[in-house]
Formats: structure tokens, sequence, C-alpha cells
């Protein structure tokens, strides 16, 4: 289980604890915080659950895919370096700690 912080644009915070096997999109969903569409259900396709990983948080990800790099490049907010698709970040105990910033737009 990983302890994961969501903060949104509008400064509210959210903090839930993720049981594995989910990602942190389903995390998202199971815990209904606003701001991750995921309307593809999880299969890297539409981007509507991207998420800006704060950087200064110490948690090590696993290495971007070639389908989410591609698809962080159609998303509706601005990709930046530390943008990740939620659907792609398995959750273990190496995420626990986890911080991720909404963007102002899904889609």
């Amino acid at each position: 289980m990983a302890k994961i912080t969501y903060r949104h644009p509008r400064g509210t915070v959210t903090v839930v604890d993720v049981p594995a096997p989910n990602t942190v999109m389903r995390g998202a969903k199971l815990n209904d915080i606003d701001g991750i569409e995921a309307q593809c259900g999880g299969s890297a396709q539409c981007g509507t659950c991207h998420v800006y990983v704060d950087e200064d948080c110490g948690v090590v990800l696993p290495e971007m895919h070639e389908v989410e790099d591609d698809v962080l490049y159609g998303t509706a907010s601005p990709r930046r370096a530390n943008s990740r698709l939620s659907c792609q970040l398995p959750v273990s105990d190496a995420l626990d700690g986890l911080v991720v910033d909404l963007p102002q737009a899904q889609s």
C-alpha cells in the first residue's frame, strides 16, 4: 500500500492510501478524487489522467514507456518534464509518499 497525495489546482489536497495492484489513476477513481477523468479506463490512450509529479517527494518512478511518452504530447494541459499518465504508474510500496499535482484541465 502507498500513501499518495493528490494536489488540486484550486489548492485542495487529498491524501489516500492506495493498495497494490492499483495504479495512481485507479486510486484517484476509487477515492472519488476530482481531476482525473480516465476516459479510456487506463489503457494509455486518452491522456485524461495526466498528472505532474512533485520531483521533491523523493519517489523513484518506473521508466516511461514509448506509448505513454507519445500520449503526453496530446494532453489538454501542457506537458512538462515531470508529466506522467497516472494510469501508467502501478502502485507498490516504492510509490509510498508520491505527490502529484493535477492539471487545470484534462480534456
